[in-house]
């Protein structure tokens, strides 16, 4: 079945990788070896390119019009700095998202898929595994705003009918551009190509009898902050990516003793 997707922040980094990705694939991976390409329309603040339309996700009426005829919303753009304050915060990823989600519904689009973070969880201590049942505990206010928009997600899920997945998108970045990694990101990293294949996992996959589903957005890493258990049995989602091999930290599999 061919899509008509929108992506809005199309622009940011990880809406560049996803546009290269759906552009340098014929059909989505995992999807149907027939599977066709999708039609996608590329919001930002600028337009850039055919696809190109310029969006402001703080103007409900121009989301609205960017919403016309779309099946799927991958809704990318926010203010996505976990140190920025409330005010910049407020009208973008609060009322932004919901615009997008308020135009998305009344537009008739199948479903949206939300970037939220790890920030929405980053209170928890640094040893516990969080999976997605547990109350989201933010450490800063950007992380605030994602847990809203994981909330208003379910909202428009089970009281509006418009199917959501909320992404906590994890350590997002390219291996060439860091020498080494702490050991939280190492945890939390996803890699832009395991990123990609779960955003297509997201539009993709069938939520069954429950419109709304939380995913983790890391890589098959060795220690993994954020437990996958749902996301590989609900949306298929297959990483392949592991950070401490990516960057080289190495554990023995075998203990030996001294002497």
């Amino acid at each position: 079945m061919s899509r008509t997707v929108l992506i809005t922040g199309a622009a940011g980094r990880i809406g560049s990788a996803l546009v290269k990705y759906l552009d340098s694939h014929d059909a989505p991976r995992y999807a149907p070896r027939d599977a066709p390409r999708y039609a996608l329309r590329l919001a930002d603040l600028e337009v850039a390119g055919e696809r190109g339309v310029a969006l402001d996700v703080t103007d409900l009426s121009a989301c609205r019009k960017a919403c016309e005829g779309i099946d799927t919303v991958v809704h990318l753009a926010a203010v996505a700095s976990p140190d920025a304050p409330f005010d910049e915060i407020l009208p973008v990823n609060i009322s932004g998202t919901y615009n997008v989600f308020r135009a998305a519904s009344d537009a008739g689009v199948r479903r949206v898929v939300f970037a939220s973070s790890a920030q929405a969880i980053e209170g928890y201590p640094l040893d516990v595994q969080v999976s997605s049942g547990m109350p989201v505990r933010p450490k800063n206010i950007y992380g605030v705003s994602k847990a809203f928009g994981e909330a208003l997600a379910a909202h428009f899920a089970y009281q509006q009918g418009l199917e959501a997945v909320a992404v906590r998108i994890g350590a997002f970045e390219y291996p060439h551009e860091w020498k080494r990694m702490g050991a939280r990101d190492l945890s939390a990293w996803v890699s832009p190509e395991d990123l990609c294949a779960l955003l297509v996992r997201c539009i993709e996959a069938d939520l069954g009898k429950e419109p709304f589903a939380i995913a983790h957005g890391i890589s098959d890493n060795r220690f993994k902050r954020l437990d996958l258990t749902d996301t590989r049995a609900r949306l298929g989602y297959a990483p392949t990516a592991d950070a401490f091999a990516v960057w080289q930290v190495g554990l023995c599999d075998t203990s030996e003793p001294v002497g």
